[in-house]
């Protein structure tokens, strides 16, 4: 019982050896594994050398797979480059399993030392994070010596040696358990580097571990397929062809293993070379059978899953479950629903003026529901970035990720006050058939022209980023605080004037520019997280100069 959970121990930190180096290599290099990806979608090679060269470094053809799936969920790649990138990727795999194949014992305390030290002393910085991979690069060749430790007991079992004596004459229950065991581990990698090192060990004859390998293989291609279960149909076609191409290859090596197996073993004498060689094989197979048909391959998924109509009220979902694999797209998901979010409540901020000359209490029930739907939006984006991991991001994303997250609040609020507004036009103007004053109007609009102008440029603002107009958007705020300021003034001067319809509809005027300044103040608030990052801000607004005599006058009183 002690040896089976040890080897269980040693199997969990492969798996988690892996996953560490996964999310650390995207933290590190997402930004530019997406551009290399992007970059190399030009030809069909170029694409598969991309797709291999972005697998080595994460270690998973899975998450390629993820990365590529949000490409074309927005129309970024043609479905045959992205095919190609697919078999690059599962190449990619292959060599690094090759490259563990070696010994490397010498490697994994040297590894786990360096990684630690640069991890502990410089977590923030890249050097930290590349420390963080070199822990997981060093976790890998420890599980690996920890698994050979922990099977020699087993072989020696009577009870194991029976149990698995009925497999070697069962390929399609060797696939079945190696496609399943991918699954649970989410690494095809992790489980072929177990299959080698259990053949090694003898628990595993030579016959079992290569059809092992197929079903790893297959179960890779199986576990992209669920996790983009509920994904759009654009984004669902690739996983399922790059597991349509796995199954034939599987069909087609099946009659081809015992000739492999005495190839395998004239190539090598190792066992667990003759297994990690195997798998390159059959994906280099895989990548020379199928590389010329990743045009008709592509045609024919789109025939088998057409894109469905949609209604003229439906609109694309941005919140990709697929993208939260990969945080940065996951992210970049989040904000381009922000900017819906913010669409519809610029659409409600549009409406308040109408309502307000015409009276129109359809049009302003309309827009008071539309808060419903701004907040439903929040809700979602919320809930959508609490799912991405936090330890995998840069801290240029964990910024982006704030913003985002301060963006949708302040939407949220705005909507709000929206609504309240439109509530307050329909008690005190519409329903009592009041009237403002000309002036007292032609003051509320000019507010409220500035005001959407603001929302654009807050909503530029939160896409590019720009210093520039985060500063010019945190200008307005002063402007604007002294617009409300001086209409206010001029509303009571024609109170004093007895003007009549400012007398009839006073607490309106005067709530309203008052929530126009509020939602004026959720806007320019946008503007913050940049200006901080770029060091533009000040600790606070009062001068220096005023700050001394306060402080003097403070002290001789505590005198």
């Amino acid at each position: 019982m002690v040896h089976l959970l040890n080897l269980l121990a040693a199997i969990a930190l492969l798996v988690w050896g892996t996953q560490i180096v996964r999310t650390g290599i995207l933290r590190v290099f997402g930004e530019s594994l997406r551009h290399m990806l992007a970059v190399g979608m030009s030809s069909r090679p170029k694409a598969l050398l991309a797709g291999l060269g972005v697998t080595s470094l994460i270690q998973s053809s899975t998450a390629t797979c993820l990365i590529v799936t949000s490409f074309l969920g927005r129309a970024l790649v043609p479905l045959a480059a992205a095919l190609a990138v697919i078999l690059g990727a599962d190449i990619g795999t292959s060599l690094m399993a090759v490259v563990f194949s070696f010994d490397l014992s010498w490697l994994s305390p040297l590894l786990i030392f360096g990684g630690v030290v640069a991890y502990i002393s410089r977590e923030k910085t890249t050097t930290g994070r590349l420390g963080r991979v070199a822990i997981g690069l060093g976790l890998i060749l420890l599980s690996l010596q920890f698994i050979v430790a922990a099977t020699r007991p087993l072989v020696e079992s009577p009870a194991v040696r029976a149990m698995l004596g009925a497999l070697p004459n069962e390929v399609l229950l060797d696939m079945l358990v190696g496609a399943l065991l991918t699954v649970l581990a989410y690494s095809s990698l992790a489980i072929v580097l177990l299959t080698a090192t259990l053949a090694v060990s003898g628990i595993v004859p030579t016959t079992v571990a290569l059809g092992l390998v197929i079903g790893a293989n297959l179960g890779s291609g199986l576990l992209a397929v669920i996790l983009t279960a509920r994904a759009p149909v654009a984004e669902r076609r690739l996983p399922i062809g790059n597991l349509l191409f796995k199954l034939v290859g599987a069909i087609a090596a099946i009659p081809l293993l015992p000739y492999a197996h005495v190839w395998l073993q004239e190539l090598t004498g190792e066992v667990h070379q003759q297994v990690v060689a195997f798998h390159l094989a059959f994906n280099l197979a895989l990548s020379v059978l199928f590389i010329g048909l990743t045009g008709p391959a592509a045609r024919l998924l789109q025939r088998l899953l057409p894109e469905p109509k949609m209604s003229a009220n439906q609109r694309p979902a941005h919140l990709d479950p697929s993208a939260l694999e990969t945080p940065s797209l996951a992210i970049s998901c989040a904000a381009r629903e922000a900017l819906h979010q913010a669409d519809v409540v610029e659409t409600m901020l549009r409406g308040i003026v109408p309502v307000l000359r015409s009276n129109d209490l359809v049009l302003a029930e309309q827009l008071r529901q539309m808060d419903d739907k701004v907040d439903e939006l929040y809700t979602s984006i919320k809930l959508y970035l609490t799912q991405i991991s936090r330890e995998a991001l840069s801290e240029r994303e964990s910024r982006r990720w704030t913003d985002v997250v301060s963006f949708t609040i302040n939407m949220e609020q705005i909507g709000d006050i929206i609504e309240r507004v439109l509530q307050d036009i329909e008690d005190k103007k519409i329903r009592l058939n009041r009237r403002m004053s000309d002036a007292g109007m032609a003051e509320v609009c000019h507010l409220h022209e500035r005001l959407v102008a603001n929302l654009r440029l807050a909503m530029s603002v939160f896409l590019d980023g720009h210093v520039r107009d985060a500063r010019k958007l945190l200008e307005e705020k002063a402007r604007f605080r002294d617009l409300q300021l001086e209409y206010a003034s001029s509303h009571i001067a024609r109170l004093r004037e007895n003007t009549q319809q400012s007398i009839e509809t006073s607490s309106l005027h005067l709530d309203l520019i008052s929530d126009l300044k509020r939602i004026n103040s959720h806007i320019c608030s946008i503007a913050y997280p940049i200006l901080e990052s770029a060091g533009a801000l000040t600790p606070t607004r009062i001068r220096p100069s005023v700050l001394a005599p306060l402080d003097s006058d403070l002290q001789r009183g505590a005198e």
